[in-house]
């Protein structure tokens, strides 16, 4: 007994850590189900799906909702196009201050949100910008923009010269070789940056709650909602998006695996 455990301790470990990171995901799912007594959904009482049946039941639930696919939907875009162009070029040429660049590029992801949100919403009143969707918008693309560069620099950095050499002795000129051979290449780091950045779009409260203005997310309606009571609609829109998530990376996996089985071997 003392052997096996020994010969697979890391994937129990592995198991055990991915139980600990789900088990939220499955309270919220299983509490999306629940008609609680009074307006806190902390208690189970008794099994329901009226809830599902309508989502938009709580006023301005789906607003806020809509409102945040949209920011994290734009924002996603803005920082993925200039995310992989700032990639490309850390990556293909060298210029002055390549360095410092480099380097700059991680400070977003270290600095705590709050000193970020507080040097944005400085930055926007002195500006004389009004808050709103747009300084949101311009706030997110900005903190999303170095997880895209890093998740986009590391796939560049993996490519192999040799193939884009290849294409332009066959006579491909600069956009055709970009576009039949290192985009192709590219896609699958531009993809996880452009998923990372929607999902932190999506999730953000503090950097939002600074500047946001009278713009009110979906993650700042449930802040408000907590103080007065939480809906049960809140865990059903949780669950759909968890639902949606695991779908893309099951989708993903399954069309990597056939791509796998149906590339040439030898």
């Amino acid at each position: 007994m003392t052997g096996w455990f020994r010969r697979h301790i890391v994937a129990i470990a592995g198991l055990l850590t991915l139980a600990y990171l789900i088990l939220p995901n499955i309270v919220v799912m299983v509490f999306s189900f629940n008609k609680p007594a009074g307006k806190f959904n902390y208690s189970w009482r008794e099994f329901s799906t009226h809830a599902w049946q309508d989502p938009c039941g709580v006023a301005d639930m789906c607003g806020s909702l809509a409102l945040s696919l949209q920011i994290a939907l734009w924002s996603t875009i803005g920082a993925t196009v200039l995310g992989s162009m700032i990639a490309f070029a850390l990556v293909r040429y060298r210029f002055r201050a390549r360095g410092a660049i480099n380097s700059l590029i991680f400070l977003p992801m270290a600095m705590p949100e709050v000193v970020m949100a507080a040097s944005l919403l400085t930055l926007f009143l002195n500006l004389g910008a009004e808050l709103g969707f747009w300084t949101v918008l311009i706030a997110h693309t900005m903190f999303c923009l170095s997880f895209v560069v890093v998740a986009v620099k590391a796939r560049v950095l993996s490519m192999d010269p040799r193939l884009e050499e290849a294409a332009r002795d066959l006579y491909a000129g600069p956009v055709q070789t970009f576009l039949r051979v290192t985009l192709p290449i590219a896609a699958p780091g531009i993809a996880a940056g452009a998923l990372l950045a929607f999902a932190l779009s999506f999730d953000d409260f503090i950097i939002t709650n600074f500047n946001s203005g009278s713009t009110v997310t979906f993650p700042m309606f449930v802040w408000g909602s907590a103080q007065r009571g939480t809906p049960v609609q809140i865990n059903v829109i949780g669950t759909a998006m968890f639902a949606l998530a695991v779908l893309i990376v099951v989708a993903g996996q399954l069309i990597s695996g056939r791509r796998k089985k149906s590339a040439p071997t030898g």
